[in-house]
C-alpha cells in the first residue's frame, strides 16, 4: 500500500485529538454535576472517529471494518439502527433492543433494567443519545450489493438509486416479463427482451393471472367501501389494559373498559401468541383478540368488526374483516390474530403502556 501524505495523517490525528480533548471535557462536566453520563463521551470519541475514517480513507477497507468493530463492541449491539436508548449510568440500546426488552418485562410482570448494570429503564428513564446516533450514521457500512463501502447515512440511498449492482426488473414487468437481476444489466436486457414482440393473444394469459391477482387485493378494499354504506355504522376509540390470570404462574392478558356502540355494551380482549407458556422466549410474537357483547339482545344480532390503529399511532395494522351473529347463548367471538405487520410491532404495542386502537362495528340487517 502506498505510503500516505502527510496532509491526510495530519487531517486524521486532529480529528482523533478533538475526540479525546471531548471525550476530557464531557468526563470533566459529568463528575461536576455528579452524573455518569459516559454515553455522551462515547459519542463525542465515535463522531471524532467516524469523521477521521471518511476524511481518510486511505486508511483502508480493514483499519474501517477494525473501527467499526470496536464500536460495536463499545455499544455492545450491532449496529442495525440509528436510533440509540441510554440508561441513567449510561449504556447504550439500540432502538429495537430498547423495545424487546420493555416487552420482555411486560410479559414477565418485572421492571425492565439495563441489560449492563441491571438499573430501572423505561421510556421516560431513558432518552436517545444524539451524538452516539450522529457518530454511527457517519460509520462505514458495507453495501449488500456492490460490497463498497459508504456512511450509514448515505447507504439507503446508494442502495436504492445509485449502486449499479442493485437489484432492479425489467421495465416490461407490466406486461409479464419475470427477469430482475443487477441495474447495470438492465439496459442489455430490455433490448433483447422478447415480451414488446409478443402477440396479443399470448400477452392476455400473462395479463389475466395478474388481474387475478389485483382483483384479490382490491376485494378487502371494496368489501369496506360496501360495509360504509350500511345504515347502522359505529366505531370508537378502545384502550386494552394489560391484566395477569389467576393462575399459579401468571400469563399476561388484555382487556378494555366496557364502550357503547351501536346501542350495545361491549368489551374486547387480547392475548399475546395464543397464551402460550412462557412467550417471553419466542423471538415470534402475536396478539389475537376477541370481541364480547355484554348486552342483552332480543334477537340475533349480526356484525362486521375490524381494529384499526388509532390517532397518532404509528404502528403498522392491515385492515382484515371479521364477521360473526351474537346471541345471548353465543355473545363472544374466538380469538382472532390481530393483523400486525410484524414481530417488531408487537412488541412496541407490548412495550407500550397501554394498547389504543380503533374499533369499526357495522350492523348486517337483513
Amino acid at each position: 500500500m502506498a505510503p500516505k501524505p502527510w496532509s491526510e495523517w495530519s487531517t486524521t490525528l486532529s480529528h482523533l485529538a478533538l475526540g479525546v480533548v471531548s471525550l476530557h471535557a464531557a468526563v470533566s462536566t459529568a463528575q461536576k454535576r455528579l452524573l455518569c453520563r459516559s454515553g455522551a463521551a462515547a459519542g463525542f470519541l465515535l463522531q471524532a472517529l467516524a469523521s477521521a475514517t471518511l476524511l481518510a480513507p486511505g486508511l483502508g477497507t480493514d483499519e474501517d471494518c477494525l473501527a467499526g468493530a470496536w464500536v460495536a463492541t463499545v455499544i455492545g449491539l450491532p449496529l442495525l439502527a440509528f436510533d440509540f436508548h441510554w440508561c441513567t449510568n449510561g449504556h447504550l440500546m439500540c432502538a429495537g433492543c430498547f423495545i424487546h426488552l420493555l416487552a420482555d418485562a411486560r410479559l414477565k410482570e418485572e421492571q425492565a433494567t439495563c441489560p449492563n448494570c441491571r438499573c430501572e429503564i423505561s421510556k421516560s428513564l431513558c432518552c436517545r443519545n444524539l451524538a452516539v446516533e450522529k457518530a454511527v450514521s457517519e460509520l462505514p457500512s458495507e453495501c449488500g450489493f456492490c460490497l463498497r463501502q459508504f456512511p450509514r447515512s448515505l447507504l439507503e440511498r446508494h442502495q436504492k438509486e445509485e449502486c449499479q449492482d442493485r437489484v432492479t426488473q425489467c421495465k416490461y414487468k407490466r406486461i409479464g416479463c419475470p427477469w430482475h437481476g443487477p441495474f447495470h444489466e438492465l439496459t442489455v436486457h430490455e433490448a433483447a427482451c422478447a415480451h414488446p414482440t409478443k402477440t396479443g393473444n399470448e400477452l392476455m394469459e400473462i395479463l389475466d393471472e395478474m388481474d387475478q391477482s389485483h382483483r384479490k387485493e382490491m376485494q378487502l378494499y371494496n368489501s369496506i367501501f360496501s360495509l360504509l354504506s350500511f345504515e347502522k355504522i359505529g366505531y370508537t376509540e378502545v384502550q386494552f389494559r394489560p391484566y395477569r390470570t389467576d393462575d399459579f404462574i401468571t400469563r399476561l392478558y388484555y382487556e378494555t373498559p366496557r364502550f357503547t356502540v351501536l346501542n350495545q355494551t361491549w368489551v374486547l380482549k387480547a392475548r399475546v401468541n395464543d397464551s402460550e407458556r412462557n412467550p417471553n422466549l419466542s423471538c415470534k410474537r402475536t396478539l389475537s383478540f376477541q370481541l364480547l357483547l355484554k348486552s342483552k339482545v332480543t334477537a340475533p344480532l349480526e356484525c362486521s368488526f375490524l381494529l384499526l390503529k388509532g390517532p397518532y399511532d404509528d404502528v403498522k395494522i392491515s385492515p382484515v374483516i371479521y364477521h360473526f351473529v351474537f346471541t345471548n347463548e353465543s355473545n363472544e367471538t374466538d380469538y382472532v390474530p390481530l393483523p400486525i405487520v410484524d414481530s417488531v410491532e408487537c412488541n412496541k404495542l407490548l412495550a407500550a403502556k397501554n394498547i389504543n386502537l380503533r374499533l369499526f362495528l357495522f350492523q348486517i340487517q337483513k
